[in-house]
């Protein structure tokens, strides 16, 4: 498969999937993306060495299995099977439920969250608003620290979960939105300054 990663600054980046070392080359189209590609399949682990540093997650993240420390894992995004046809509902009337999900059940799981959306529907709620659920380090908090912006935070149950949660609210005729953090990071786990300007002062929020 195609491995990528924007990285404008360094001098060599070296892919590190299913334990085997791949030497990227930069591509010539796109300033200052690199590209590789390996054998991997659904959840191996890998990372990215930029000059010759430490193995890092990649930026683009779609799981990080072991938290935001750990290695990048990969997602088949066609292996889930969506169990209904969702077409979404008009916002003009909305009322929304903010719900963390790691304190709106005792298991602070999604799973756990999906089976008590019943609760929310017959109160007259037409969307769940989930506090962010990007990575961040440890267990418990309230998501506004996280790292690895595609990411899902794994304790709550990583991309799979948030897809069933998905699922089972939209059999319930609930729309879910989904509050993210993109003005900052949180102070640990953010590898991003390593692979290049991410960032710029140019604009404050």
């Amino acid at each position: 498969m195609q491995f990528e990663v924007w990285a404008p600054d360094a001098d060599s980046v070296v892919l590190e999937a299913a334990d085997v070392r791949s030497p990227m080359e930069r591509d010539a189209e796109r300033e200052g993306w690199w590209t590789a590609r390996a054998e991997a399949s659904d959840g191996d682990r890998y990372g990215f060495r930029v000059d010759d540093g430490p193995l890092l997650p990649d930026p683009r993240s779609r799981r990080q299995p072991d938290g935001p420390d750990g290695p990048s894992a990969v997602v088949d995004q066609e292996a889930y099977a969506w169990r209904n046809g969702w077409a979404g509902r008009r916002l003009n009337r909305a009322v929304l439920y903010e719900l963390h999900v790691g304190t709106y059940t005792p298991e602070g799981t999604f799973d756990a969250a999906a089976a008590r959306l019943g609760h929310l529907a017959e109160l007259g709620v037409t969307h769940v608003s989930l506090m962010p659920v990007c990575p961040f380090p440890g267990v418990n908090g309230w998501g506004y620290e996280g790292v690895s912006l595609w990411a899902v935070h794994e304790p709550y149950g990583g991309p799979e979960g948030l897809k069933r949660f998905v699922d089972s609210a939209h059999e319930l005729g609930l729309g879910v939105v989904l509050d993210v953090v993109h003005n900052h990071l949180g102070p640990s786990g953010n590898y991003l300054p390593a692979f290049g300007p991410y960032f710029t002062d140019t604009h404050h929020t």
